[in-house]
């Protein structure tokens, strides 16, 4: 563990019950929040951070409850076989660590490994659902994936400097950092620089925030300003974009609310920030605000076997529920004989039709679908709205952390309405209405697809036929995962 002391441990000649010289702990598993868990003699669960599963360590502990603690590890007394030398400095449980990843000690694989295993174990113990196969992790790059990231910034007048990165470790204070290995290359290298434009403006101390959002071929940074710039400090922000013009760098400024975002300077030929799925010939052009996939790499990966394991012929209907910017929508297009996409935004239906309409006049050898895009509160769901949007062969689902509860428990309603065990005065026209033979569902929380894979397999006539892991965020605790779901016979 980086910067963190792990002293030599002389072995006490008194033992503990477990038979472990008093004051070690055994790790015997890991936490969604990469955390060691042990127990102690007595039962309670001790959660260290730093520990890896296998090791013998000692921890200090910081928090206690009745049934368990938190702690912080002190000292190895045996190493695990997939403890590695964090690849960045700012990593670690030292003072003033940065917060933004929680497993770099751990080997990548054995991320993977346990994100796996906590997909698994959501599913059983959250849905009392367990996956016919078990789907190859998707993995990629582990370092420099990140093209979408949050920094924060800090005018720091004690120290005479200006501070630009991820918050420290459990902390609201941002990390003095001066590299980032996660995010691209080329952004890692800006970061001092940007710590010294920060420095030099006089709105050095009304600027809280940058947004990194990295297209194919264009990065754009989003200042948040909450104060009007001078002339002096706009000029700025054009000589260092000018510095930086090799990678396509845009300024774009946020004076108010996300609405307020817009261009510093118009954007030359040839540099909108968009990125490609190559595989079904589509270009998806964003703003710097819009939702998109923070790892570019595994997102390609992901789009393709998303629509492999659908499955999708050229006679059938598909709904791309929740479905953004259209990054399945537009490769379904490609592919099935009718496409619709619905998404909670009005703002994002309509740059998803906008984003259609450009791929068709681009590809026009294309054999596109028709496909349009309607706006529906997701979160309000009911079997009467599920129904008027008309019956589909597959479904594609890809909610955000909150899950698709609603929408899965309007099609578990008419599925029990099917059987005759709706509530008197509930039941819906279903004339014409069947419900899909086949559901792919891509979650980025496993307790949320948990839940709503419980419903569809116990209450709506499904079976889970497969899942998976997809390492969309290495050295992190995020787990995204794909589930498949077939109609029961």
């Amino acid at each position: 563990m980086s910067h963190l002391p792990l002293p030599e441990t002389d072995t006490p000649t008194e033992a503990a019950p477990s038979g472990l010289p008093a004051g070690w702990l055994r790790i015997d598993a890991l936490d969604i929040e990469a955390q060691g868990v042990a127990r102690r003699d007595d039962g309670k669960v001790i959660f260290i951070e730093g520990a890896l599963p296998g090791e013998l360590v000692s921890a200090s502990t910081h928090r206690k409850k009745n049934n368990w603690e938190q702690a912080t590890l002190t000292a190895l007394h045996t190493t695990s076989s997939q403890r590695v030398t964090p690849g960045c400095p700012h990593f670690g449980l030292h003072a003033g660590a940065c917060g933004g990843c929680k497993m770099q000690h751990l080997h990548v694989g054995a991320q993977v490994a346990i994100k796996q295993r906590v997909l698994e174990d959501n599913l059983w113990h959250l849905g009392k659902v367990k996956a016919e196969m078990v789907l190859r992790p998707i993995e990629g790059p582990a370092w420099g994936y990140r093209w979408r990231a949050r920094l924060s910034v800090r005018h720091v007048v004690k120290k005479g400097t200006v501070l630009v990165g991820f918050h420290e470790r459990k902390s609201r204070y941002v990390a003095d950092m001066s590299e980032c290995h996660v995010l691209p290359p080329h952004v890692s290298a800006m970061l001092p620089r940007l710590r010294e434009l920060i420095g030099a403006m006089d709105a050095r101390d009304t600027c809280p925030q940058i947004e990194l959002a990295c297209g194919d071929h264009t990065t754009a940074l989003v200042l948040r300003h909450l104060e009007p710039l001078s002339d002096g400090d706009v000029q700025k922000l054009r000589d260092f974009a000018t510095a930086h013009a090799e990678r396509g760098l845009q300024w774009w400024l946020q004076p108010k609310g996300p609405d307020t975002v817009h261009l510093l300077d118009p954007a030359p030929e040839g540099r909108q920030l968009s990125y490609a799925l190559p595989e079904f010939g589509v270009v998806m052009p964003f703003k710097p605000t819009d939702f998109t996939q923070v790892n570019p790499h595994i997102n390609r990966v992901l789009v393709g076997r998303a629509l492999r394991l659908l499955g999708v012929q050229r006679q059938e209907r598909v709904i791309d529920w929740f479905c953004g910017l259209g990054n399945f929508t537009l490769p379904l297009a490609t592919q099935a004989g009718e496409v619709l996409g619905i998404e909670g935004s009005d703002t994002l239906v309509q740059r998803a039709t906008d984003n259609a309409a450009r791929n068709r006049a681009a590809s026009p050898q294309q054999l596109w679908a028709p496909t349009r895009f309607v706006a529906r509160n997701l979160f309000e769901m009911t079997p009467a709205m599920l129904v008027a949007d008309g019956a589909a062969d597959k479904w594609l689902v890809d909610p955000p952390r909150e899950g698709a509860f609603a929408l899965v428990k309007a099609l578990a309603d008419l599925h029990q309405q099917s059987l005759g065990l709706a509530e008197p005065g509930t039941e819906v026209d279903l004339a014409g209405w069947t419900p899909p033979q086949r559901i792919v569902y891509v979650s980025c929380n496993p307790a949320t697809l948990a839940r709503d894979a419980g419903l569809l397999v116990h209450q709506a006539g499904y079976r889970c036929t497969a899942a998976g892991a997809v390492n969309m965020f290495p050295h992190t605790a995020h787990v995204e995962s794909v589930a498949v779901f077939e109609r029961a016979a």
